[in-house]
């Protein structure tokens, strides 16, 4: 049994400073919770835990980085399809003057009026094509490759088709004049044939588009789904950790008086001597 009268050994204050410090522990903990928001902020607060975070942290920012690249995708696919759409509406006006051209009955003079109408009309389509640029892609020129954009955190991609509008419309079309009837007849088989190229080009830009459009969406979801499973294993109950800090601060004064008290007792032997 411990002398309890003694100034070497002071169980009391031994007790009330391991008391304090444990205290002192719990409220440092706490209050790192309530500052950052975390229940599990190293791995020494739970080693497991905080392991499988880190793992879906890094699958967090993959997710992000993909949508960064089907972002640029979207772009590339949204400036191809209305420059696209820009030179469909221009094929009509192409093929009224085409058609213009047809007509026996124009003069010499006309006919040369109506011919370089066309050829103004046919470069406003390569002009067109040109500027069809998107952070430098461009898959509506003559040696454009497809453009695959990724889809996923594996490194799976989607497909957005080049178009070569320049070799199969512009081209073509540029070959053609409406210098005579029998030239203007040639030149509405080609526009017509410019046309359905066209048509299909659209077809296949909307739908890769589209299927962007889808996969960006479904990343946003995931996304959110990723980021609510990482909030339930490390986010703190900010309700539950304010009102344990309120205990704890209580503690922490009242094992201070304690350790005061019990520091005070060799003191109070004094009294013995007088």
């Amino acid at each position: 049994m411990a002398i309890q009268n003694s100034i070497n050994t002071n169980v009391g204050a031994a007790v009330a400073l391991r008391n304090l410090n444990s205290v002192n522990n719990a409220l440092s903990r706490t209050q790192d919770r309530v500052s950052s928001g975390l229940r599990v902020i190293g791995a020494k607060d739970n080693a497991s835990a905080f392991a499988i975070s880190q793992g879906i942290r890094a699958e967090i920012k993959a997710i992000s980085a993909v949508q960064q690249g089907i972002a640029n995708g979207r772009g590339v696919a949204a400036v191809a399809l209305a420059g696209s759409t820009d030179i469909s509406n221009l094929l009509n006006d192409i093929k009224a003057k085409v058609i213009e051209g047809l007509n026996s009955g124009n003069t010499t003079q006309q006919q040369a009026i109506i011919n370089a109408d066309y050829a103004e009309l046919v470069g406003q389509v390569l002009n067109f094509i040109q500027n069809s640029t998107f952070n430098g892609r461009n898959i509506l020129q003559s040696g454009s490759s497809n453009v695959n954009v990724i889809s996923d955190s594996s490194g799976g991609s989607l497909t957005l088709r080049a178009q070569d509008l320049e070799g199969n419309v512009f081209s073509p079309m540029n070959a053609q004049n409406l210098a005579n009837v029998s030239a203007a007849s040639a030149a509405l088989t080609m526009i017509n044939s410019a046309i359905n190229t066209l048509n299909t080009t659209l077809g296949q830009l909307g739908a890769d588009a589209r299927a962007l459009d889808f996969q960006d969406t479904f990343l946003v979801s995931l996304l959110d789904a990723t980021e609510e499973g990482l909030g339930s294993i490390v986010d703190a109950d900010l309700a539950k950790e304010s009102a344990k800090l309120q205990a704890l601060q209580v503690k922490q004064q009242l094992s201070i008086q304690s350790l005061s008290i019990a520091n005070a007792a060799p003191q109070n032997l004094l009294a013995l001597f007088q």
